[in-house]
């Protein structure tokens, strides 16, 4: 059950919740009710009050205790006892119902009128008999006098069919077009049908004949309304004897008096959706309208709203049970709405204990959903560290936040910050301490940020407020260390002002000729305030006299601005000195350790080539090559073996200084390890060649002699050759032609080597 209020009037949702499927199990169905809030909180007036798709129209019998409605699919008729609060019985037809009407007090006759032309009668014990109309119908209304039924539809027609002779009667003739709703009068029985074209036609059904037309397009135009179709009608009810209520496709609502043409009130739903039906409370001289977004309650004399119900699925009809402040809903939904409204009447008799419980829920006043919930937001969540609990049943997301059980939250809050309420505490205790102090004498105490500055300060406040004492108008200003802006400046260390920074130095003589110029303004101003009367004469002369401090004390303050900044510059000149001196110190370090043994050089050659060097080029260093010439000239006159063990001892890169100003760098590349690798290869193999290589020093000049010895101990010299398991060769005397052409061999595999580097 739903409770919503409008206009403080209650409305209760009867058929709101959960529906629990008729498979289920009894079992199942008690498991579901323990855990499901909906379903524990749900009404279930009527069993199975619902349709499988859609609900078209509803109707309530006259002896009260049947309820009726058609649906679909597959288009039905379902009955509904409320005596059993169940259903009674369901019965399929062919086609969808457009209208039905009970004849009898209870569901023993009843008229169908379908989608194909056809009019089908029901009786108690089912189908009874079918009969077709020449056009197609969009709603009938029944006479009781004459046991006449008048079907209107997409014809200009009226067709009549009796049901005591069993025939139809001559056709009323109309000059509208299409005829969309149509009733009769319960009092003197007029018959009424509303026209396409926005008008009533009213005829005596004792006479057949038309007695008067009614047009309301006009009246239904209201102030500032945007006119896009021509306004049809779409319902159509009678209330006694004279009122008359008219809806139009265009969202309008009008009551009439039979006896007027124009209209007793016009209610517009600003909706701009056809008005789908039309009840009257006569209890409360109540309007009940409704359209497929709102039914709307309003006073048919006055027009204000008594109170509106919007359900969540469009209205496709609306009955209300006589006599009581219930009313049914047929909905684009299976669920059939029942509503109750107390303000409106009592419950009905078979349901009489809603009365009591509506009573009771006043009176004990249910706390809201959100009660007991607390909303937080993402960060509040990451402070309490549930935020991996995003997703799951204990956070239902709402907006930019979360709805959290309240408990938990105190739960979780708690164990967060167990000291909350020591902290609180203490908290307030500090403040109420705080409060007594004020009552006391204030002593000035420094704070521990620039405490000269405060200082200062608290001097110039203490000679203004001095100054507002003696004149007579004036207020005293706040000062810095009275402002909560500048509180941080005194308590954060950030905020020190550091007074051998080169700014402040630079800028302390102006500040300070500033604050000595504020003093002596300050000691005039306080001057003019006491002597008032006799300030003409000697005013301009103090003016002049003031002219000239200012401007010595301008020339003094740019004076001590220069000499700060000439001791700026020596300093910097004393730093610039010292770095020289660590510099020239390191390299000499560096020389004598670069006498250590090669493979030492090669390892911090590789260490320092691994690291890039920068060199940051000092302010005042622009020039000093200039103090380094007679240091360049004497290294220019040392010798290439010397300089370029300088250069090797001094790492892979050397900075040199130029004579204008600007750097010179000079670097070698290093080797790869592949590059290292065939070089040493290379050695290798001329290592082993020199081992391997022919001497031709025993050899003699006579080239005949030479070879004769040569030939003469071949053999002997095979059989040693054989003998031997080393290649012993006989040292020869080389004539000095070969030996060019080995000498030229060698130069040739050199050149070869180089060009494969």
């Amino acid at each position: 059950m739903q409770i919503s209020s409008v206009n403080d009037v209650k409305i209760y949702n009867l058929s709101h919740g959960k529906s629990l499927p008729e498979w289920l199990s009894d079992r199942k169905k008690r498991q579901l009710q323990k855990k499901d809030v909906d379903i524990q909180r749900r009404i279930e007036l009527i069993q199975d009050f619902e349709m499988p798709t859609v609900c078209t129209s509803i109707k309530v019998s006259r002896d009260g205790q049947f309820i009726l409605a058609t649906g679909t699919y597959k288009p039905r008729i379902r009955c509904y006892d409320t005596y059993q609060l169940s259903l009674k019985f369901e019965r399929c037809l062919d086609s969808d119902v457009v209208a039905f009407d009970i004849l009898s007090d209870d569901y023993s006759k009843l008229v169908f009128l379908h989608t194909n032309r056809y009019v089908e009668f029901h009786s108690q014990h089912g189908y009874y008999y079918k009969t077709r109309i020449p056009k197609f119908g969009r709603d009938f209304s029944y006479h009781y006098p004459s046991c006449d039924l008048y079907f209107v539809g997409c014809s200009s027609d009226i067709y009549r069919l009796n049901l005591e002779q069993g025939r139809f009667l001559n056709s009323l003739q109309t000059d509208a077009v299409e005829h969309n709703a149509c009733d009769i009068n319960p009092v003197h029985h007029l018959f009424a049908s509303g026209t396409s074209e926005g008008k009533v036609e009213c005829w005596d059904p004792r006479v057949r004949k038309r007695v008067g037309l009614l047009d309301c397009v006009l009246s239904s135009l209201t102030e500032g309304m945007e006119v896009q179709s021509l306004p049809s009608i779409s319902a159509l009810k009678f209330n006694g004897s004279l009122v008359m209520g008219v809806g139009t496709s265009t969202g309008q609502v009008l009551l009439y008096d039979l006896r007027s043409s124009q209209p007793l009130m016009v209610k517009d739903h600003f909706y701009n959706l056809p008005i789908k039906s039309l009840n009257f409370h006569d209890q409360m001289d109540l309007v009940v309208s409704a359209d497929p977004k709102i039914i709307k309650i309003w006073n048919k004399d006055s027009g204000k709203v008594f109170s509106s119900i919007q359900p969540e699925s469009n209205i496709n009809d609306v009955c209300m049970y006589p006599h009581s402040g219930m009313l049914f809903t047929g909905n684009e939904d299976p669920k059939m709405n029942t509503f109750y409204i107390p303000a409106l009447g009592p419950a009905p008799r078979w349901c009489s204990f809603l009365d009591n419980l509506t009573e009771e829920l006043e009176e004990s006043p249910e706390s809201t959903v959100y009660d007991d919930y607390k909303f937080v937001t993402r960060k509040d969540l990451d402070n309490l560290g549930l935020s991996h609990l995003v997703g799951s049943s204990l956070l239902r997301a709402y907006m930019h936040g979360y709805f959290m059980d309240i408990r938990l939250y105190h739960k979780v809050k708690s164990m967060a910050n167990p000291f909350a309420y020591e902290e609180y505490r203490k908290d307030k205790i500090r403040q109420k301490i705080a409060e007594t102090r004020t009552q006391r004498v204030q002593v000035k105490t420094l704070p521990k940020v620039n405490k000269e500055l405060a200082l200062k300060l608290m001097e110039e406040g203490d000679d203004e407020i001095e100054l507002t004492a003696r004149k007579k108008k004036g207020k005293a200003l706040p000062t810095v260390l009275g402002d909560s802006r500048f509180k941080v400046m005194f308590e954060n260390p950030d905020y020190q002002v550091d007074e051998q920074s080169e700014e402040f130095r630079l800028l302390n003589p102006i500040v300070s000729k500033v604050s000595q110029k504020r003093k002596k303004k300050l000691r005039l101003l306080a001057q003019d305030a006491t002597f008032q009367d006799a300030q003409e004469n000697d005013e301009e002369e103090g003016r002049a006299s003031s002219e000239e401090e200012s401007s010595d004390d301008d020339k003094s303050w740019v004076e001590e601005v220069r000499e700060q900044r000439r001791l700026l510059n020596e300093e910097a000149r004393d730093r610039r000195r010292k770095q020289r001196k660590d510099a020239d110190r390191n390299t000499v370090l560096l020389e004598s350790k670069s006498s250590e043994g090669e493979k030492n050089s090669i390892t911090t050659e590789n260490k320092k080539t691994s690291q890039p060097q920068f060199y940051q080029i000092k302010s005042g260093e622009e020039f000093r090559g200039f103090n380094d010439v007679s240091r360049k000239q004497k290294l220019q006159k040392a010798s290439l073996e010397e300089r370029l063990k300088l250069e090797q001892h001094s790492g892979t890169s050397n900075m040199a200084d130029a004579t204008v100003g600007s750097k010179q760098l000079t670097f070698t590349l290093k080797k790869s390890e592949q590059q290292r690798k065939q070089q040493q290869a290379e050695r290798d193999h001329h290592e082993e060649r020199k081992k391997l290589r022919r001497s031709a020093g025993h050899l003699s000049s006579a080239r005949g002699r030479g070879w004769g010895r040569g030939r003469g101990r071949g053999r002997g010299r095979g059989r040693l050759y054989g003998a031997n398991t080393h290649l012993q060769l006989p040292q020869a005397k080389v004539t000095p032609i070969r030996q060019m052409s080995e000498i030229a061999e060698l130069l040739f595999l050199k050149v070869a080597m180089a060009m494969n580097r």
